[in-house]
């Protein structure tokens, strides 16, 4: 098998080439970035012009990951019009080039739990209502649309993810990390919310896990399906546990402030995933473990 990973350089391409090479050696990265090892199984693209239709002209593939773009809802909100960019209208040209030059490619794109906003009701399936909160979330249902698009009218077979909260080693933003970094220098530790804002997190490595089932077993007839454990966690008590991790003595002090474009309450549900074969095997506590030893290491 031939495996295209665009947005290689980033936290869920750069785990998925490391999965994927130790699988198909024939797999390839893509950036807009050099990565720090280059090699000949690496595509380099113009960050303002990415020209996809390049690649797939001189390159045939049996599979595309998508874990290019922006995954920042902050970004989007200050930058909406490049956040479209990069999430929704580079799908569309990705998905154009392989219609037009590589049409037997599969397509797997990397959509978010963020089209469903703020859940009514929890676990959400991928049969709930979608109504993003934020310019981010709008551009990941958008993207879902193109592929649906794509696969009904072009006949390209396409498969979107909705990553629930991915975290592990690699990832260098979002709560863990904005935890780590303000407990260095601080006893007590200031965030957003108030603490009882639940998340279905998911270790990087079961992300990984999930797609290799997702690949054999989903139709990609425009398929969509949550990526998560189906299982939630208060901010707070994931908060205790990381600190913990990283042996820092210090309080979470929660704020009492919303942040613009958060859900409150987030929990997925993985019957569907759990129907193509999967099933977690990193919980929690262990996962934060892991990723607090590699920030540590990267750190110091």
């Amino acid at each position: 098998m031939k495996i295209l990973v665009l947005g290689s350089n980033g936290f869920i391409g750069s785990n998925a080439l490391l999965y994927f090479r130790s699988k198909y050696p024939e797999t390839y990265g893509c950036d807009v970035f050099s990565p720090k090892n280059f090699d000949e199984k690496f595509f380099l693209l113009d960050k303002n012009i990415p020209r996809f239709d390049k690649i797939f002209i001189q390159n045939t593939f049996d599979i595309c990951i998508n874990a290019s773009g922006s995954g920042n809802v902050d970004y989007s909100i200050r930058y909406p019009d490049e956040d479209y960019r990069l999430n929704a209208k580079n799908v569309f040209d990705i998905l154009s080039a392989i219609g037009k030059f590589n049409s037997r490619c599969r397509f797997l794109n990397f959509s978010s739990a963020a089209v469903y906003g703020n859940p009514v009701t929890n676990p959400v399936s991928e049969k709930s209502r979608t109504k993003p909160v934020s310019p981010y979330g709008f551009h990941k249902l958008i993207s879902e649309q193109i592929c649906s698009e794509f696969y009904h009218l072009n006949k390209v077979r396409t498969c979107s993810l909705r990553v629930f909260s991915a975290y592990g080693e690699g990832l260098r933003k979002q709560l863990f990390w904005d935890v780590y970094q303000k407990s260095k220098e601080n006893k007590v530790v200031e965030l957003f919310g108030t603490g009882e804002e639940t998340r279905d997190f998911i270790h990087v490595s079961d992300v990984m896990v999930a797609i290799d089932c997702i690949l054999q077993k989903s139709p990609f007839d425009a398929d969509v399906i949550n990526v998560a454990t189906g299982k939630s966690e208060t901010v707070q008590a994931a908060t205790k546990i990381f600190l913990k991790a990283i042996g820092k003595n210090a309080d979470a002090r929660f704020m009492n402030v919303s942040k613009s474009g958060d859900p409150i309450f987030m929990m997925a549900d993985v019957c569907k995933l759990a129907g193509y074969g999967f099933s977690p095997a990193v919980n929690l506590e262990e996962g934060l473990t892991v990723y607090a030893e590699w920030i540590l290491a990267n750190e110091s």
